[in-house]
């Protein structure tokens, strides 16, 4: 799901684009002296690491909140450069005023903090924590239902702290060398663009020029503004919590009908700021999907208690009402997910053969300007030995298939042996598609080994071993992807490739230990995986019935829901084809299926949030495009942070047992 968040839209390309287009020529003027480059040793730095730290922790906290809520996390990797660039300028001129000689702040210094800040929350966001490892807790085994043949109590296992960090330490760093050996055919032999390392690229260079700096400057004023505006209003919002159902985020705004089918503004800054940085397409699209199932398909269906259903189970009964939010989502999920994945996989075999056929593999062409053969250069140089990357993953993998199996031992040995000989060639597939569409399929690939190995293992091991091999597998694919992100960024920003493994390595490590203790201060502090609470974890029970499916098929579905399934899978595929092959002026236009899935089971009132950040986006281009442009990243990134700062001091009073003072409720 976080692709569709995570990619860089095209109105943010645009902008990019035109960013880009006005700096280009000052940049030339600015030439970085080869000399002038710090080597690779030097690049990574005490204040970077220390930076990359505290940008790591809160949005950490952030994607939980996001991951915990309703599954969507927007790219943050912009927000990430420009917080590096505030967090150094700040600690180098508050140094200068007290008289000591700091060090000249690069870009690549910049590249670096944001390199390893992303790949750790990233641990946050892929990790599992709202997903297949979420999965396996007691909560959602029963939300699947207790009597439903493949779901039995002994698939189970509660989150903890200890596991779940050996875990993650396990199954991370074997997809940070996966590729390592091929990097240079993907950035200078077939020329991959991967957007949004292009995109934080050009961002990074921009803040280092003189104008650079001034932009910055304005949005760093921005993003302090807006930050602050954000973190005293979630503090004031506080005080009116102070029971279930409380507070402004329940607010009657369109009346209690509709508010008890989830329509209504719950004024929460951090899916406004998301909204601000999605494209309108996936706000629209969230926005239709929410219409669509609480607004029409929800109610029908409740009114059918008795006919479709008994009416004495209760609603979040999986053979209830609940069974087909869920299931519909699936299928809608799987439709998307399929489709893409396919087509992925057709442009990046043409592509491949077309490059073989017309010999187009020259590294260095007559064509190239000077900054492109310094470019290159300096990613040559700074080689990475085969043999230190084909070492390392042998010696990870051999660690994750004797603690994998002892962890989980529902899954064999035998089948994680298999899914490390066939990583690496399932990580070129999806790095090389990630580089022609943005788009990272690694949870397409994370549901095959889910769906096979469920089927495969069967009876009461099945869903372990499919949760279990879901994540093996997913965080393969996707870490060795979000690398080759990195390594663009790098080749274009002068930054030594062995600094970016190192600083991606750094990154990761802290996010393994991060993550957990982030989940843990929700775990601990709210009620994750209630179905009717703020923190629903949709994604928990998603992953968990997709395992189920694949033990037992089809008998896990409610009367008539097969029917939608097959219903809302097509409509998938017919969308996305419509969207491919209409005229880009209305393929524009068609939905997500994907985004429209999300609010199927989490509700309305986060698409209304996100669709007023994309209202608020369309009218200051309406007012001032170019200062719209310049602010939007900056202002979305402070409404996002300062509202999900707040969660750490509110999770601390939460466990203190410090409750509000005010309920402010509507029935």
């Amino acid at each position: 799901m976080n692709n569709i968040m995570g990619n860089v839209n095209e109105e943010e390309m645009r902008e990019i684009e035109k960013f880009e287009m006005e700096n280009l020529e000052e940049m030339r003027n600015e030439p970085e002296d080869m000399s002038r480059i710090a080597p690779w040793t030097k690049q990574i730095t005490i204040r970077g690491l220390i930076a990359s730290l505290a940008i790591g922790i809160i949005y950490s906290v952030i994607a939980m909140k996001l991951n915990l809520t309703t599954g969507l996390v927007p790219n943050l990797n912009v927000s990430a450069a420009l917080l590096a660039f505030v967090f150094i300028r700040t600690w180098t001129k508050l140094l200068q005023k007290a008289g000591i000689v700091t060090s000249p702040f690069t870009r690549q210094e910049n590249t670096i903090i944001q390199t390893c800040a992303v790949a750790c929350y990233s641990i946050a966001v892929a990790g599992g924590f709202a997903s297949y490892l979420l999965g396996l807790n007691r909560k959602t085994y029963e939300q699947a239902g207790v009597d439903t043949k493949g779901n039995t109590p002994g698939s189970t296992k509660e989150p903890g702290i200890g596991w779940m960090t050996g875990f993650l330490f396990v199954t991370s760093f074997v997809g940070l060398l996966a590729l390592v050996p091929l990097r240079k055919i993907m950035i200078l032999d077939y020329k991959l663009t991967y957007p949004s390392g292009t995109a934080t690229a050009v961002l990074i260079n921009g803040f280092h020029t003189s104008k650079g700096d001034k932009i910055a400057r304005k949005q760093v004023h921005g993003f302090i503004k807006f930050f602050s505006i954000s973190f005293l209003w979630a503090f004031f919002q506080w005080f009116y919590t102070g029971g279930g159902n409380c507070g402004f985020a329940q607010f009657p705004t369109f009346g209690l009908k509709a508010w008890k089918n989830s329509f209504y503004f719950d004024f929460s800054m951090t899916y406004v700021g998301a909204g601000m940085i999605c494209s309108h397409l996936v706000n629209l699209s969230l926005l239709l999907g929410a219409i669509l199932s609480w607004g029409i398909m929800w109610p029908l269906i409740a009114g059918l208690k008795g006919d479709w259903f008994p009416a004495t189970l209760p609603e979040s009964s999986m053979r209830s009402v609940n069974g087909y939010k869920v299931f519909i989502s699936i299928a809608l999920i799987l439709g998307d997910g399929l489709y893409n994945f396919l087509k992925i996989l057709y442009f990046t075999a043409s592509s491949i053969r077309t490059r073989a056929k017309t010999g187009d593999l020259k590294t260095l062409s007559d064509k190239q300007n000077q900054d492109d053969l310094r470019r290159n250069e300096v990613f040559v140089r700074e080689t990475i030995p085969i043999w230190v990357a084909c070492l390392g993953y042998t010696a990870f993998s051999i660690i994750s298939i004797i603690v994998i199996p002892i962890m989980f031992p529902e899954l064999k040995w035998y089948y994680v042996v298999v899914a490390y000989i066939l990583a690496p060639s399932l990580s070129f597939c999806n790095a090389y598609g990630a580089g022609l569409t943005d788009m990272n399929m690694a949870y397409n690939y994370g549901k095959v080994a889910l769906f096979v190995l469920a089927a495969l293992t069967g009876g009461d091991n099945g869903v372990v071993a499919g949760l279990v091999g879901c994540g093996l597998i997913k965080s393969i694919v996707s870490i060795s992807s979000d690398l080759m992100h990195d390594f663009k960024t790098g080749h274009l920003t002068l930054t030594s490739p062995r600094s970016m493994l190192l600083s991606q390595a750094i990154g990761t490590a802290i996010g393994c230990v991060v993550a957990p203790l982030t989940f843990f201060l929700f775990y601990k502090a709210f009620d994750v995986g209630n179905p009717n609470g703020e923190y629903k974890a949709p994604y928990a029970l998603i992953y968990r019935n997709m395992a189920i499916l694949g033990v037992q098929g089809f008998s896990a579905l409610p009367q008539h829901c097969l029917q939608l399934c097959y219903g809302f899978f097509a409509f998938a595929i017919f969308a996305n084809l419509v969207r491919d092959l209409s005229h880009k002026k209305f393929g524009k236009w068609i939905p997500l299926p994907m985004a429209m899935a999300v609010p199927f089971l989490v509700g309305a009132y986060f698409a209304i949030d996100m669709c007023m950040g994309s209202l608020i986006v369309f009218a200051w281009h309406k007012l001032n495009s170019k200062k719209a442009g310049l602010m939007v990243p900056a202002v979305a990134s402070g409404l996002i942070c300062g509202d999900g700062l707040w969660i750490l001091p509110s999770s601390i009073l939460a466990l203190a047992k410090i409750h509000p003072p005010i309920c402010m409720s509507f029935s």
